[in-house]
């Protein structure tokens, strides 16, 4: 299954970068050659369903926007819980539609959207002040985050194999 991991955030507006972070440690613990991309980014909306596309499952990271959820707990959401929910900092967007609405929209143009979305949303306390650090509630729920995500792609790695895809 082709698969990305999205990190979501701005790694110098503090806890806002926590997604960005995720995703170097997921990129750092694949295996070479693992059929895994990742990447990271600092935008919403159109620009961040066109990085979706072609990919069968995305695993988004994203800060949860302040208030939503207790500062270093994290939460894993379906599509489905995301469009009720829209909890994350970089899912909507003032600027720009969001990521739903846009999704949506591509699906209207039958483009290839991913079959599966899967949002990790961090809950963060600092996304306004300029600092590369992490607050350290934050930073202390870097590996348990890192470990969940890890673990989803194993799962769909051990899926591909008991079906005889890879």
């Amino acid at each position: 299954m082709k698969t990305l991991v999205l990190g979501l955030g701005n790694p110098i507006l503090s806890d806002d970068g926590v997604g960005v972070r995720v995703a170097e440690a997921v990129r750092a613990s694949l295996p070479p050659g693992a059929p895994v991309d990742v990447c990271e980014l600092s935008v919403g909306g159109l620009r961040l369903m066109e990085h979706m596309l072609g990919y069968e499952r995305v695993i988004l990271i994203d800060a949860m926007q302040p208030g939503r959820g207790e500062p270093g707990t994290f939460r894993r959401l379906s599509y489905t819980e995301l469009t009720c929910l829209c909890p994350t900092q970089h899912v909507t967007c003032i600027h720009d539609t969001s990521l739903v609405t846009a999704l949506e929209m591509a699906r209207r143009m039958e483009l290839p959207v991913p079959r599966e979305i899967i949002v990790y949303a961090i809950g963060v306390q600092d996304v306004e002040n300029f600092g590369e650090e992490l607050t350290p509630a934050v930073a202390c729920a870097l590996p348990a985050v890192l470990d969940a995500v890890l673990q989803e792609l194993s799962i769909s790695a051990q899926k591909e194999e008991s079906h005889g895809l890879t």
